[in-house]
């Protein structure tokens, strides 16, 4: 990696001002965090940005449920989510809100640099519309029976029973959930991006960036279904900016979310003197924006995003990084179960560095989801954090302090021991720029191991009776201080807090990566106090105690499906009567398969596996009642089970010898 100064401004997803933040969300703010410290310790000009997403229907009407304006209520919000981002060492540069001057400034250039550009079209559109309340519905303010499975009190847009996809319109009985009558169709005009123009200028962008394998494997699905042009706009009543030459339309929260991101850098730039908003965002910049999101938003900030940006001459990121979700004790984060946890909730029981460390020692660079196991957290923080991190400065602080004015010895016993963990610098330096915290975790904990077990062979606890060993105990001591030194300064990203107080004890104004490699000696430091105390378990359970919440009505919060369930699924043998390739695509086959009943078209993401001729006559397994999916080279009846992890490795799941097309797996 280059010891060059780099110019970074790095962004977290804006968080949504109606309502707090919670353990979830944490993990995206404490990952950003951990990244923006580590850039700026290796003395990189970093800077991390951040507003409230404070625009859209659902603040609209929750203010007025609370009988409050909505800029009282994400004024309200904000003031909550900065204090606790502050209270768990979340380190913004700046911290603004979408509801800006700045923002709507820049929103609107960018729509009419669009508009220019003939990438923005009006069409006019059918959606739902309450009557009693005089204002259009977004699909999820619309709820009745699911169309497919025949559950009752879904949302418009899709049935959480079932999984099945539709508009608002399918719905058996629908209702508004504002006012509780059922909605009319009422046409609207509406204003359009080009999404569907921007493929071949997305995909120029997704081979600069550096983006996840799984990122790009779920870009290739919505390439494959075809890109739809997006609808930014929203009639009125609506909390937003109004789109400039109209009474009643105002900007999707979409639209001028993201652009928040810019937003809060040039409210920045207009308070400091060494940024300048050109410099990171004109399109030929040599600055880094990277931008940390959830794996739920990546449609938004992997095409729509980059293509907006482009069109309207800006930069584009140079990478998204996204991450997975957070599972609690291996399940969904639950009410009724206490682990849907609110952060301040977390803050009133225990210290953040506890937190902070644990999701570090679990976070990787993929979407894969992690998992806040609570008992394995008490035991982790306790052991590494406790047991093995403060042990090495608290067995040997002591006897500095105590015999020898706390003066550190003037060389160290064992250069070797000490150049192993210097050397050390630049392998967890990598893992921290790949983001792979818990690659990095593990090897500074492995060095902790070390430094503890040349304690516990030297014994200085025991040389320290002797009178004509004493000189060996302070050079001893020493050799334990400044391995407890560099791994804080390694570990200082994770747990800044913690890292304060043991940089206050050994006597250093300020750290640098590098200051790891350079040993402190001679010098005094200050009398040793205890750094951090155990996780108390009594604690933890009484967080979960104050989050649950009794008679909570909601399905049920876990990954299981009932045998009900499983028993609606319809496993067929099929028999590939033709198979060939999808034009356009580079994965999908075309599959004709009988069923027994009739013929039907699925596409398979099976081409780099199997060639098509080898296919027809085979047998598979496949569901049958999965609901059709409309795709843009036409529509797929099915699905064909197959398992692998993809690419060359995909086997197709045969049924037994003597199988025959419509007949059922049991």
């Amino acid at each position: 990696m280059s010891d060059q100064a780099r110019k970074i401004l790095v962004t977290s997803a804006l968080p949504y001002a109606n309502g707090s933040i919670h353990m979830g969300h944490m993990v995206e703010y404490l990952q950003t965090d951990i990244w923006v410290r580590f850039q700026k310790l290796r003395g990189h000009k970093c800077t991390y940005v951040c507003a409230s997403d404070a625009h859209g229907t659902p603040i609209m009407l929750k203010a007025r449920e609370l009988g409050i304006s909505p800029e009282e209520l994400t004024q309200k919000i904000s003031a909550e989510f900065i204090r606790d981002f502050a209270d768990f060492g979340v380190d913004f540069d700046n911290y603004h809100t979408t509801h800006s001057m700045e923002n709507e400034a820049l929103t609107i250039q960018m729509f009419e640099a669009l508009r220019t550009s003939d990438d923005i079209y009006t069409k006019t559109i059918e959606q739902s519309y309450d009557e009693k309340e005089g204002m259009f519905l977004p699909d999820r303010f619309v709820r009745g029976t699911c169309p497919r499975c025949k559950s009752e009190d879904q949302y418009g847009d899709s049935c959480e029973v079932c999984g099945a996809t539709y508009s608002p319109s399918d719905l058996i009985d629908p209702v508004s959930v504002i006012s509780g009558t059922p909605p009319v169709k009422r046409e609207s005009e509406h204003y359009f991006f080009r999404l569907s123009e921007y493929g071949g200028r997305i995909r120029a962008w997704m081979k600069k960036a550096r983006l996840d394998k799984n990122v790009l494997a779920k870009l290739e699905e919505w390439f494959e279904a075809g890109l739809q042009d997006w609808d930014i706009s929203r009639d009125a009543p609506y909390f937003g900016f109004r789109i400039p030459g109209t009474e009643d339309k105002y900007f999707y929260v979409w639209l001028d979310a993201p652009v928040g991101y810019l937003a809060s850098f040039m409210n920045l730039c207009e308070r400091r003197d060494d940024l300048d908003f050109e410099d990171y965002w004109n399109a030929d910049s040599d600055a880094e924006v990277y931008h940390f999101i959830g794996k739920d938003i990546m449609y938004f900030h992997t095409l729509f995003w980059p293509a907006v940006l482009d069109g309207a001459g800006f930069r584009t990121p140079t990478s998204v990084f996204a991450h997975g979700f957070l599972t609690v004790n291996g399940q969904k984060m639950s009410k009724s179960r206490g682990t849907f946890i609110k952060a301040r909730t977390y803050l009133d029981n225990l210290d953040p560095t506890y937190l902070r460390y644990y999701y570090a020692a679990k976070l990787g660079p993929t979407i894969e989801d992690i998992d806040l196991n609570l008992e394995d957290f008490v035991a982790r923080v306790n052991s590494d954090l406790v047991g093995k991190l403060v042990n090495i400065a608290s067995r040997c602080a002591g006897f500095i302090n105590k015999r020898f004015d706390g003066k550190l010895a003037a060389a160290l016993p064992d250069q070797a021991l000490f150049d192993t963990l210097a050397n050390a610098s630049e392998s967890i330096a990598e893992h921290y720029e790949k983001r792979e915290y818990s690659k990095a975790m593990r090897q500074i904990m492995t060095l902790a191991d070390q430094a503890n077990r040349y304690i516990d062979e030297m014994k200085p606890w025991q040389m320290i009776k002797d009178e004509a060993r004493q000189d060996e105990v302070q050079a001893v001591c020493t050799q334990g201080i400044n391995l407890f030194r560099s791994l804080m300064i390694y570990l200082s990203p994770v747990i800044p807090a913690l890292a304060d107080k043991a940089r206050e004890f050994l006597g250093d104004e300020t750290w640098r990566w590098h200051d790891a490699r350079t040993p402190l000696l001679g010098t005094g430091i200050k009398a040793f106090k205890p750094l951090l105390t155990r996780v108390d378990a009594d604690k933890v359970e009484n967080m979960v105690e104050q989050s649950r919440e009794t008679n909570v009505a909601q399905a049920p919060q876990n990954d299981f499906i009932s045998i009900d369930d499983f028993m609606k699924v319809d496993l067929r043998i099929a028999r590939i009567e033709k198979a060939e390739p999808v034009e356009g695509a580079d994965k999908l086959l075309a599959l004709t398969l009988n069923v027994g009943d009739s013929n039907r078209q699925v596409f398979a993401g099976i081409k780099a596996a199997y060639a098509p001729e080898t296919l027809v006559g085979r047998h598979v397994v496949v569901v049958a009642n999965l609901a059709p999916r409309k795709m843009r080279f036409g529509v797929s009846e099915g699905m064909v089970l197959a398992a692998g992890p993809g690419g060359e490795d995909i086997f197709l799941l045969s049924p037994d010898e003597g199988a025959e097309a419509g007949m059922r797996v049991k």
